[in-house]
């Protein structure tokens, strides 16, 4: 992997302690990339750096912090040199109605997802300006059309996707290019834990397929990772989500009009509660905020 464009750059991961953000670390360092490691789990982070076949220092520090990311990016310029990638991975979520959901829970998801996006680019993108680098969001599915019961997760990633367009056009003339990866079901902890839950497992199966599939980790992060060697502007995991753009403005009444169907019956055999923060990520986000009523 030493003739990839990442080899011998320092590239930034968020939310690299598990799921989706350790695979892009374990990918991108096979590339010959040095490793910055960005996470809440100290413990869980060390074990990824441990595992990677380069060079990589960890930093625990929450996205949502922009004091505690500017000294971060300080940490990662002066031990590894100014990164010429960053990757905005971190994310939490949690599912149920809207009304039996805490409020302020409702809103760390969205400071976590799109606001410590912001936070992070922030804290990062002078280095990118000088090594003419390459920021990517992570969004979802959930980008193009919400679905039920996600509210503050669909909302999230929406917003990241408009962050990241916006940036893209604010900062090209800088030679800084910003790409978006829409992701479908991604076999992580955050989505086991969903599948736990007979209504959300319930709702994504009454996806038509593909959609309904989860996909393995590591063959996401290797898909992300060629985009990012490319400097894509989007990248699809899998490709075929691509052609959800195209049908974009029908999926809104077609996701009401089976929601309308599927969520009496599904309320009528159980009843759907809130299910607090999903997967150990969620876990680990909420021993950090512990936010109030």
């Amino acid at each position: 992997m030493s003739s990839s464009p990442l080899a011998d750059r320092t590239v930034v991961v968020t939310g690299a302690a598990r799921g989706l953000g350790a695979a892009l670390a374990r990918e991108i360092s096979r590339r010959g990339a040095r490793m910055a490691l960005l996470g809440h789990e100290s413990a869980a982070l060390v074990a990824v750096a441990a595992s990677l076949p380069g060079p990589a220092l960890t930093i625990e520090v929450d996205v949502t912090d922009p004091a505690a990311l500017a000294a971060a990016a300080r940490t990662v310029r002066a031990g590894l040199g100014r990164p010429s990638a960053v990757v905005a991975n971190a994310g939490i979520a949690e599912g149920g109605p809207l009304l039996a959901s805490d409020p302020a829970a409702w809103r760390r998801v969205i400071d976590v997802n799109l606001t410590g996006s912001a936070h992070t680019a922030r804290a990062f993108l002078p280095d990118l300006f000088d090594t003419a680098g390459y920021f990517l969001q992570i969004a979802s599915l959930a980008s193009i059309g919400a679905v039920p019961l996600m509210s503050a997760y669909c909302a999230s990633k929406a917003g990241a996707e408009a962050f990241a367009h916006s940036l893209q056009a604010e900062v090209a003339h800088g030679g800084v290019g910003v790409g978006i990866a829409y992701l479908n079901w991604t076999d992580t902890d955050m989505i086991r834990d969903a599948d736990r839950y007979p209504v959300m497992r319930r709702l994504r199966l009454h996806m038509p397929p593909p959609a309904h599939r989860i996909h393995p980790v590591d063959a996401v992060a290797a898909r992300l990772v060629r985009g990012l060697e490319r400097r894509r502007t989007a990248v699809y995991a899998p490709t075929w989500l691509r052609l959800t753009q195209l049908v974009r403005p029908a999926l809104p009444p077609v996701v009401l009009r089976v929601s309308r169907r599927a969520l009496p019956r599904l309320k009528a055999t159980k009843p759907v509660q809130h299910t607090g923060p999903l997967g150990a990520g969620g876990l680990a986000d909420r021993t950090v905020s512990r936010p109030g009523p």
